[in-house]
């Protein structure tokens, strides 16, 4: 089970939320994507299992090119666990950009080493070879540890992704001065396993130095609580589309 119940409830609060949120038309929302669920073949025999989210319509050979969404998992291990991510936080959140999501599964101890970048790097390439992807648009996100690694990756590929949302993640200082792409930090004061202080900070050093970024607080919300991230990174979300200048829904 995917950070037990506590997330699957808090999921489900977050949209019952939202539906009553004023203009708020159901009939209007996207449709849910195809999932697929699969491995990759890497060059040094091992794979790295995934998910891979396309949305409602898509076809990769008609109409314009897609946004691309990396989805990191928090700490916690299981079959297509990436996947299961991707499905109840990241994908409900960023389901209006109409992109490409692909959510694999760690492939070492964390995602902030050299097997896991070499792997993750991989796979993108891999989706975007086999997929009509706005390499202009890419997105690399992830909660805990994957907002760990999302700092990691994204200090380091900016060639690669365009823009990076941060949840409950703490940053290196490697990361703070290699990053280059816009960034969204969401973080809660009372997270009691991610401290709030260095993402703070990160934020401060960033924007001191006229950084592209951004950062949400979440009063209230403990680290088991990712559902309540669902409605914060749907503004993160907004936020990345007009940094890149795209049309904002």
């Amino acid at each position: 089970m995917f950070a037990g119940v506590t997330l699957l409830a808090g999921f489900a609060t977050v949209i019952l939320l939202s539906a009553a949120a004023p203009g708020h038309a159901l009939a209007q929302a996207p449709q849910p994507p195809t999932i697929e669920e699969t491995s990759l073949a890497l060059g040094d025999g091992t794979s790295i299992r995934y998910g891979l989210g396309l949305p409602a319509g898509y076809d990769r050979s008609r109409g314009a090119p897609r946004p691309l969404v990396l989805a990191l998992h928090p700490g916690g291990r299981g079959e297509f666990y990436g996947s299961e991510f991707m499905q109840g936080i990241v994908e409900p959140a960023l389901r209006s950009w109409g992109a490409v999501i692909v959510a694999p599964d760690v492939p070492d101890r964390s995602w902030a080493t050299a097997r896991s970048e070499h792997a993750v790097l991989a796979l993108v390439e891999h989706v975007m070879a086999e997929h009509a992807i706005d390499r202009a648009r890419v997105l690399v996100t992830g909660f805990s540890m994957g907002g760990r690694g999302t700092w990691y990756i994204a200090a380091r590929h900016g060639d690669v992704f365009t823009g990076a949302i941060v949840m409950a993640g703490s940053p290196g200082a490697p990361e703070i001065a290699g990053l280059r792409i816009p960034l969204f930090i969401i973080h809660s004061p009372d997270d009691e396993v991610v401290p709030f202080g260095p993402a703070e900070e990160a934020y401060a050093a960033l924007a001191a130095r006229g950084h592209p970024v951004e950062m949400r607080v979440l009063p209230g919300a403990g680290h088991y609580m990712m559902g309540a991230y669902v409605p914060v990174l749907r503004v993160a979300g907004r936020w990345m589309l007009e940094r890149w200048g795209a049309e904002v829904r």
